[in-house]
């Protein structure tokens, strides 16, 4: 039995033209877009819209540009026909909003379409009707050429029934409300950005507008027409960027304005467009400085070289691409940044009672632009709200703790590692001018310490108030109202490389009271390891590190107060945080580290490999007993608070697991 092969065919260009409208009008509002546009490039400073039924039964423009010539009054619905481009090059240099001559054409494909226009040197105006692109008669016999009629300079373009034959576009519309609304949204962005113009919305059948500005108004007395309070919390964007071929004007929220869902006029080249990248890109500078869930205001408005911009990527024209968007949207964000870091003249803060000497939590404080203070009295902050904590307090606990006593011994160290790690150490207190670090490759390391921080994270731990430790890893601590589950020993890590780099050069010395064979240590951590099967042997690694650390003995005093004997001891150990020991029973492995993890040969991989391993043998990490809990409370966290840049990695080790308020609440209950 045969198979039939269905036959390729040639589309009906009825059905042809009806597939393209669908594309181009998707919606009431796409075909508001296109005529409002058109009237714009015709160089209207008056439109007025009127609508019914969301669009969907009619959807009326009327302009006083310079109108449409009756000898063009005949094409001007067919699909490709325009005035404003004659080569496919020009693309590469458009100026107007429309440029492919098929809006009009599209609209009298899904609706039924009459144009009343006059040019101003026409004695009248003329009407014509239109359906599927051509010209129709008014009625079934009469001529379908444009009739003499009265009429004022300008165009009138009325579409009624759209989609009346599409039935299943028109019966995917959720509420002709809805539709409606997005038609207000259009007619107020372009009433926006076109400060010049005058725009109405109406109803069709209702005396008042929903849309009503007037040619002399700003762009911000606009703005408050529209969007009401937002207008006094303005900041101006103006910025030119000659290196990237564009320019920059708008009007941004500051930080004391936020809605649920953010409001995003772009215009490109004056069109009204959507662009997720510089969307997302707002959306997180703001992030850093509005609550959780709150959105801003943005109006921007980007000036691009045509030259670079595509605008013939998506049917609607809603998106355009254009060249170094990733630098455009960099630049973009630089800017916003800037604003808004020297917007705090308006910003509103609010002060709660510290414990010691504090003030009233009922004040107010205004910073004006000049940094004064005005004080006012507001309605008291509910109970629930207050921070009964300081992170500034000394607690009388800290008194008491001192640090265990160093004592002398006479037996070689690396065989007595099981001792109190302090038996083996006292502190040499040198006075010594502090030596200004101008090597590259450190200055280059503290610089990446800075890129990669999270601030929102150095602010729980430099303002943190420490409730106590959980266990051998993790510390709770407080902040503000929450309550956060801290891993000590991953941040522990880093704050000791941090110190290592500031401290550079200038660090103390913890001397060994007697020195500690290196080669002994090694011996220790070779036993206890697991070595794989090589060509060498434990004497010759042995050997190998300690000859290693020997001939760069000089160095690593110099820098990192890290002593060792000619003879191949350690003589002292760098006191990073005062009173701080380490845990001498990881210091043979170490020192096994510091010959298989160091990068010897690169200056920067050096300084960066070796400090990582000095803050490996530092940090705070189990087995600990009381004493190394009570220096975890006493030394590690208050180092948090000065000169320590969390860097994105710890987020994952600090997790809330409280908040205050809540408690309050469940407690009140009780």
């Amino acid at each position: 039995m045969s198979i039939r092969v269905p036959t390729v065919k040639k589309l009906d260009q009825t059905v042809v033209n009806r597939i393209a409208a669908g594309e181009v009008i998707q919606r009431p509002s796409n075909a508001l877009k296109e005529l409002i546009e058109n009237s714009l490039d015709a160089g209207s400073t008056k439109i007025d819209v009127q609508v019914k039924d969301g669009g969907l039964k009619l959807l009326q423009i009327q302009d006083n540009g310079h109108g449409i010539r009756k000898e063009d009054m005949a094409i001007v619905c067919e699909r490709f026909t325009t005035s404003k481009l004659n080569r496919f090059e020009d693309l590469t240099g458009i100026a107007t909003h429309g440029f492919r001559g098929e809006a009009l054409a599209s609209i009298s494909h899904v609706a039924h379409v009459m144009i009343t226009t006059k040019i101003a040197d026409s004695p009248c105006a003329y009407k014509a009707l239109y359906s599927d692109g051509k010209l129709i008669p008014a009625k079934p016999g009469q001529s379908a050429d444009p009739k003499a009629c009265a009429g004022n300079n300008g165009t009138q373009i009325i579409a009624e029934d759209l989609f009346y034959n599409v039935p299943t576009r028109k019966k995917a519309f959720k509420s002709i409300s809805e539709e409606y609304n997005r038609i207000l949204d259009i007619v107020s962005r372009y009433a926006i950005h076109n400060s010049g113009v005058s725009f109405t919305c109406i109803k069709k059948g209702s005396n008042v507008p929903d849309v009503k500005t007037s040619t002399g108004a700003t762009i911000v007395e606009n703005i408050r027409l529209l969007h009401g309070s937002v207008a006094s919390e303005l900041l101006s964007i103006d910025r030119e960027f000659d290196s990237l071929g564009f320019k920059m004007t708008g009007y941004i929220s500051n930080a004391n304005y936020s809605v649920k869902k953010m409001t995003f006029l772009l215009f490109i080249n004056h069109r009204s467009v959507e662009n997720s990248s510089i969307k997302r890109a707002i959306e997180n500078i703001y992030a850093m400085l509005l609550p959780k869930g709150a959105h801003p205001f943005v109006y921007l408005s980007l000036e691009i070289d045509p030259k670079n911009v595509d605008v013939n990527v998506h049917p609607t024209k809603k998106e355009v691409h254009f060249l170094h968007e990733d630098r455009i949207t960099g630049a973009v964000c630089d800017a916003f940044q800037e604003a808004l870091e020297n917007a705090n003249h308006s910003r509103t803060f609010y002060t709660q009672t510290l414990l010691p000497g504090a003030s009233d939590p009922g004040e107010r404080v205004d910073i004006d632009a000049d940094n004064s203070m005005e004080e006012e009295r507001p309605q008291a902050i509910p109970e629930y709200k207050y921070v009964r904590t300081d992170s500034r307090v000394t607690t009388l606990d800290t008194f008491v703790f001192k640090p265990p006593a160093p004592q002398s011994s006479g037996d070689n160290g690396a065989k007595d590692m099981d001792t109190d790690d302090s038996s083996h150490l006292s502190v040499e207190t040198v006075k010594k001018p502090r030596v200004e670090v101008r090597l590259t490759s450190i200055l280059q390391l503290r610089k990446d310490i800075k890129k990669q921080e999270n601030t929102a994270v150095t602010n729980i731990l430099s303002y943190h108030t420490f409730i106590g430790c959980v266990d051998e890893v993790l510390a709770l601590i407080q902040y503000e109202q929450n309550i956060y589950l801290v891993n000590y020993n991953a941040a522990s890590e880093e704050l000791f490389y941090q110190i290592i780099l500031h401290e550079f050069c200038n660090m103390g010395h913890l001397k060994l009271s007697t020195p500690i064979s290196i080669r002994e240590c090694l011996q220790i951590a070779l036993a206890q390891s697991d070595m794989p099967d090589g060509l060498q042997g434990p004497t010759e690694i042995t050997q190998s590190i300690t000859d290693t650390l020997i001939s760069r003995a000089e160095m690593l005093s110099e820098y990192f107060s890290f002593d060792i004997s000619a003879d191949g001891n350690l003589v002292s150990l760098p006191m990073i945080i005062k009173d701080y020991v380490p845990c001498l029973h990881k210091l043979p492995l170490f020192l096994l580290r510091l010959g298989t993890e160091v990068n010897w040969d690169s200056e920067k991989e050096c300084f960066h490999s070796f400090a990582k391993e000095l803050a490996i043998f530092y940090s705070a990490e189990p087995p600990l007993n009381q004493d190394d809990l009570l220096k975890v409370q006493h030394y590690i966290f208050p180092s948090f608070k000065t000169h320590f840049s969390a860097p994105n990695s710890l987020k994952k080790h600090i997790k809330q697991v409280a908040n205050l308020t809540d408690l309050y609440k469940v407690f009140e209950r009780c």
